[in-house]
Parts: structure tokens; sequence; C-alpha cells
């Protein structure tokens, strides 16, 4: 049996310092970027009361984790501490449950290239200066905020179902960078104003398997909540292709808003949702996806560089 092969440049202290030179998105007076950098004592407490993160358990399952990184062949992954934290993190630092995450997590990339292959910025240009897809400047108790506006500003015909997802796969794939979404997680609002019997029929049982098979077993994230607002009533139609495997811990971070505002602001901080959601944070009105496409592509190469870790197709 070969070893898992090791690769190691410094990719986290590369990609803290490409934050600090790539200026941030305007979003009115708030600035949107990606915080590779460490957090401060309030998330160190947060992490200590949620994820029972101390030193003994992080040094053991460093240590752990890596002795079962050896013994798997044909995987390549960096052998960085920081690149580890954000499997153990969402699993709180059992080594094994970490071990067998990274592996669905790597084996979904190479049984998937559909979705997967070359998830890279300038490939997921038309997602991303859609507007279909906006991360929130401002984070709910640490959580980052993910809109997604598959309804009326979803055209088909120029973006497909498919690059949706890449683009999300690409966002959280950002996300996971951060040390303190790594602790506090990621929420979720899916936009759904504006769909119609035109959309609904691109939704199969095959697409919403993948999606959930993801989502539920391989997405090394803390998905604190999936906040569904605006619905029309022909959402049961897709909501009915993905409810056969929605899984019991998922179904209950599921929230139906429909226009209640005061249902959403329940369950997120309201300086951090934009007003037309019922919050405090007033979104510009000039689309923004030009900026987020230019911004992702300031870190191509750390996009291209992740592409390359996980199993060959040989493996």
């Amino acid at each position: 049996m070969t070893t898992a092969k090791i690769c190691k440049p410094g990719t986290q202290q590369s990609l803290i310092e490409r934050a600090r030179k790539t200026p941030p998105i305007k979003l009115g007076k708030h600035l949107m970027k990606i915080e590779p950098e460490d957090f401060n004592e309030f998330y160190a407490e947060k992490a200590l009361r949620e994820l029972n993160e101390t030193p003994e358990n992080v040094k053991r399952g460093l240590e752990e984790l890596r002795k079962l990184l050896r013994e798997e062949p044909d995987l390549v992954i960096l052998d960085e501490d920081e690149f580890l934290y954000k499997f153990l993190r969402p699993v709180k630092w059992d080594a094994k449950s970490t071990f067998d995450l990274m592996k669905r997590f790597y084996l979904f990339r190479l049984n998937n290239p559909r979705y997967c292959k070359a998830l890279i910025p300038k490939n997921e240009k038309a997602v991303l200066v859609s507007g279909i897809l906006t991360f929130l400047p401002e984070r709910s108790d640490g959580c980052r905020i993910l809109i997604i506006q598959s309804g009326k500003k979803w055209k088909p015909k120029q973006v497909t179902l498919d690059q949706i997802f890449r683009g999300v796969m690409l966002c959280l794939e950002a996300a996971m960078c951060e040390p303190i979404t790594q602790v506090s997680g990621v929420h979720v609002i899916l936009d759904m104003e504006g769909l119609s019997l035109g959309h609904v029929t691109h939704f199969t049982p095959s697409f919403a398997s993948a999606v959930l098979e993801w989502v539920q077993r391989c997405l090394p994230c803390r998905l604190k909540g999936v906040h569904i607002v605006n619905q029309p009533y022909i959402f049961n139609m897709v909501f009915a292709i993905f409810k056969p495997f929605i899984h019991e811990k998922l179904r209950k971070r599921i929230h139906f808003h429909g226009t209640n505002r005061e249902s959403l602001l329940e369950q997120l901080d309201a300086k951090a949702i934009p007003t037309e959601y019922g919050g405090s944070f007033n979104m510009p009105t000039e689309p923004i996806g030009e900026a987020l496409y230019e911004y992702f592509q300031a870190y191509e190469e750390e996009f291209q560089a992740g592409c390359t870790w996980g199993y060959s197709s040989k493996s």
C-alpha cells in the first residue's frame, strides 16, 4: 500500500498576503473580503465552547489525522496545520471523523467532474457576474451569509443549474479558508422570488441527489441554516424533488420564511441582513456581480492549487 502524497507549500500564509494586497468589494459603506487571518479572543472562546477546541485536542487531532492520512493511498493533500483545521473543526477535532469526511469530500470531487472539475473563478464567470450569488459583508454571530437568488435573477439560457451549483461550491471554498467561518459556520438564504415553471423543469432527482450528498456528507463546513424566502407555490414542486434525499439533521435546519421578515430575523442578526429582507443593511442598487468575479479572480492561483489536491483519476 502506498502512503498519502503530502504537499507542503506555504499556502495559508500566501493566502493572507493575497488578502492584504487585494482591494475588498465595496458594498455601500461596507467592505466584503476574504478573511484568512486567525481569529481573536472572542472566537477562541467560541471555538472552545462549541467545538471543544483546546491546545491538547488540536495537537491530538492533527497527530492522529496525519497518521491516518499516511495510510491512505493516492490521496494528495496539503500538509499544513491551517489546511487540516478546516476539516477538523466541523467535526470537533475527532481525527477518525475528519479522515472519513476528507475521503468523502475528495471522492465526490473525483466522481463528479461535471460539478467539480477545474473549479476556478475564470471558469465560473457567468454565474459570478449574474448577481445570483451574493456574500454579505456583515456576519451573524460570526457566520458567513450567502444569498442565492435562483428566481428572477436566474436566466437558464445564460446560466445553467450546474453553473449555479459550481458557483456555490466556489463561494463556500473561499469561506472555508476563513478561521472565523470554520468556527462559526454559514447561513444560506435562498430567495425564490420569481421562480417559474421554466425554472422548475431544470431540476432533476439526480441533481438533487448530488447536491444533498455534497451538502450532507462531504461539505467541511458548519451549515447553520438554510432560509427559504419569497417562495411561490410552485416552489413545492422543487422541494418535492429534494425532499426524499434530506436527512433529519438538515431538515431541522431548513426554515421556510416566505415573506415573513420577522421570522427570518429571529434566526439572523438584523445588522447583517439587507433591508429588502427586513434587516438594516443597505445593499447598493448597482449590480455587484462583476466586482465579485474580479475579486475572486485575484485568488485564481489559490483556487487552482485547491484543484490539485485529492484523489487522482487513476486511483
